[in-house]
């Protein structure tokens, strides 16, 4: 029995299988897309990406917590945010979500896609989410995952982990651009029980 989508058939049961056309369509597809979903750029960082970092520390040093983050689209700033966790007892709140939220107020959704993003630490788990669901084509991040992890506990998935899983929304990621400067905002803010 077929369903009404070319794609699966419908069994006795009444649950829906794929068609093996659909899985080797599917398994092509993934092949041919292997590689290509985000790229993570060694090239030493560009005056640009400097600069807007330097942005985002100034964002961080105003948050609750040092974690701050701007959006760019065609070399202009359309949205800042540091983490309000605190101020706003949002344990979503982070720097990088707040931004997404400003730019979706203003200039809206659609000004997210293939912007980058420049941020003081490297997007959490649900930050990347985020940031892969808007479909925005860069992350910028100064001080890294394991970086972080010296200092505060991390979920310990890297932003290029998670943007592998994400074929449908590639994503170029450029780490460690004054990696040096957030640690130290970091270290001055964060203090680590001993283990």
């Amino acid at each position: 029995m077929r369903s009404k989508a070319p794609c699966c058939i419908a069994s006795r049961d009444g649950c829906f299988h794929p068609t093996r056309r659909f899985v080797i369509a599917g398994l092509g597809a993934t092949a041919l897309g292997a590689g290509r979903a985000f790229a993570v750029d060694k090239a030493p960082p560009s005056a640009a990406d400097e600069r807007f970092m330097r942005m985002a520390l100034e964002e961080a040093r105003r948050a609750d917590f040092p974690f701050g983050a701007v959006i760019v689209r065609d070399g202009k700033v359309i949205a800042r945010g540091g983490n309000r966790g605190r101020a706003l007892h949002d344990p979503t709140a982070h720097g990088e979500m707040v931004a997404i939220r400003n730019a979706v107020r203003s200039p809206g959704a659609e000004a997210l896609r293939g912007a980058v993003l420049y941020t003081t630490g490297e997007p959490c788990a649900m930050c990347m989410g985020a940031i892969i669901w808007c479909h925005i084509g860069r992350v910028v991040f100064a001080a890294s995952i394991d970086q972080l992890a010296t200092l505060m506990d991390q979920i310990m998935v890297t932003s290029a982990d998670l943007a592998a899983r994400a074929k449908f929304a590639p994503v170029e990621i450029t780490g460690g651009v004054l990696a040096d400067e957030a640690m130290a905002l970091f270290r001055a803010r964060v203090k680590k029980p001993p283990a």
